[in-house]
């Protein structure tokens, strides 16, 4: 095992510094569609110290499809990963046939226990809102989180794509109310998207929050699988998204390979630095889709740790791009 627990925020819960992004199991046309590939997937992050798993209810071809693959595989293993899950993606229908917010209190009470069957578990350690709900209060929201802790079907809870001031927003409410608060925020974030630095970022630091970048890997763009010539045929972004190896800033990317050859590291191994010298990451979530991924990144979640010399010096590479509303009337 090579990864280390880090603790979530201020809060009590612990996870693995390298975390397995699980929306590949059961997703059409790879190797993890089906339980077989899962398996060798979730076998070797467990054996590799990749114990934090992050789900949600709507990955898979169908929906839910992830979250029944991982609990076949991780029947009688329970206890040995922590388990995050999501609800309430709004551009997804998970067949619940009544009318409610996918923040209110009976949505919730459907997801979780659907979850629940699903996992084969009798809790989860981390339950996700995926994305703000605009219809229910964030009121409501809370308080049927706070339910679910105090009937021991999760443990802890977070939310998923909140901006800056939904984080302070939820703080608030959950403050005033006296009882348990979201505990993480999850956003995309990577050396080649950095918005989440203007406002997310300082929202999860001054309030305490764990902070899971995902994304992290851009698509494969930071792992040195890729160069301005091509990449790996059977790779997502060759076959489905090669719009993003057109457009990538390979003028950047080249010099930070040279920079990662200057110090005989990856730049898998240096992206895996970088972002968990953040301050307020966790864990970086990232997806793997055979054995030796999710071993390559186990090993790139402790394999370098990055001066402030070195972080200087990759800001300048990828700085922060301007505001767009900045000097907007």
């Amino acid at each position: 095992m090579v990864t280390t627990d880090r603790r979530v925020g201020s809060s009590g819960l612990l996870v693995s510094a390298t975390g397995l992004g699980c929306n590949n199991f059961g997703r059409a046309g790879t190797v993890t569609e089906t339980i077989a590939g899962s398996r060798l997937v979730l076998d070797a992050a467990i054996d590799s110290g990749v114990t934090f798993l992050d789900t949600a209810d709507i990955y898979g071809k169908e929906p839910g499809l992830s979250e029944s693959l991982m609990g076949e595989v991780l029947d009688g293993r329970r206890d040995r990963v922590v388990l995050a899950t999501k609800f309430g993606h709004g551009h997804y229908d998970m067949g619940y046939d009544f009318p409610a917010g996918m923040g209110s209190r009976r949505y919730i009470r459907r997801a979780v226990e659907e979850s629940l069957r699903r996992l084969r578990t009798d809790w989860i350690d981390l339950y996700q809102l995926h994305f703000p709900d605009p219809v229910t209060p964030i009121e409501e929201t809370v308080d049927a989180l706070d339910e679910l802790v105090r009937d021991g079907k999760i443990r802890y809870f977070g939310h998923s794509n909140f901006s800056g001031w939904q984080i302070a927003e939820a703080e608030f409410v959950a403050a005033r109310r006296l009882g348990p608060r979201f505990v993480s925020a999850q956003n995309q974030y990577s050396l080649l998207a950095r918005a989440a630095e203007r406002e997310v970022l300082p929202a999860v630091n001054r309030y305490g929050l764990g902070f899971f970048p995902y994304f992290p890997l851009h698509n494969g763009l930071l792992t040195g699988k890729f160069t301005r010539d091509g990449g790996p045929a059977q790779s997502r972004i060759m076959s489905t998204r090669s719009h993003l190896w057109e457009n990538a800033p390979w003028d950047a990317l080249d010099a930070y390979r040279a920079f990662c050859d200057e110090r005989g590291i990856t730049m898998l191994e240096a992206t895996f630095g970088w972002l968990l010298a953040q301050p307020g990451v966790s864990s970086v979530i990232a997806g793997a889709t055979s054995a030796e991924q999710v071993e390559a990144n186990a090993r790139a979640g402790s394999a370098w740790t990055p001066s402030d010399e070195d972080l200087d010096a990759i800001d300048a590479l990828f700085p922060l791009p301007a505001d767009p509303a900045a000097g907007a009337v």
